[in-house]
């Protein structure tokens, strides 16, 4: 009799675990079905903007060539003079128009290259 009924609850006894991985990897590749769903109609919605700021790039590149050479000297003249951004205040304009960069007070004192050159 004991075998009887080891045998029967043996032949009754679910069998979930082989149901539950087959459910949860049809679960992952339905997640990733939809996120790859979801990255190609971003894509599409952004492909013109990305087409139009393509256009726009190439139609500033000799504006910013330009703007690059016309100031790029001057800059270069500034960032000589300037020891560090961190030791200045922020930018202040006047009523007049004129940009003024105030030294910090707790910087340490500025030290001008000997060049040879005399501002005047």
């Amino acid at each position: 009799m004991k075998p009887l009924l080891l045998a029967t609850a043996i032949a009754l006894s679910p069998v979930p675990l082989a149901a539950q991985e087959g459910e949860i990897g049809d679960g992952i590749d339905l997640m990733e079905q939809g996120a790859r769903m979801l990255m190609r109609g971003l894509l599409s919605e952004l492909e013109p903007q990305l087409d139009e700021f393509e256009a726009l790039a190439g139609d500033m590149g000799p504006m910013l060539q330009s703007m690059t050479e016309e100031i790029g000297p001057g800059l270069l003249d500034l960032l000589r003079q300037v020891d560090s951004f961190r030791h200045y205040e922020a930018p202040e304009i006047l009523p007049n128009g004129d940009i003024i960069l105030r030294r910090r007070p707790d910087a340490p004192v500025w030290v001008a290259p000997d060049n040879g050159e005399v501002d005047l």
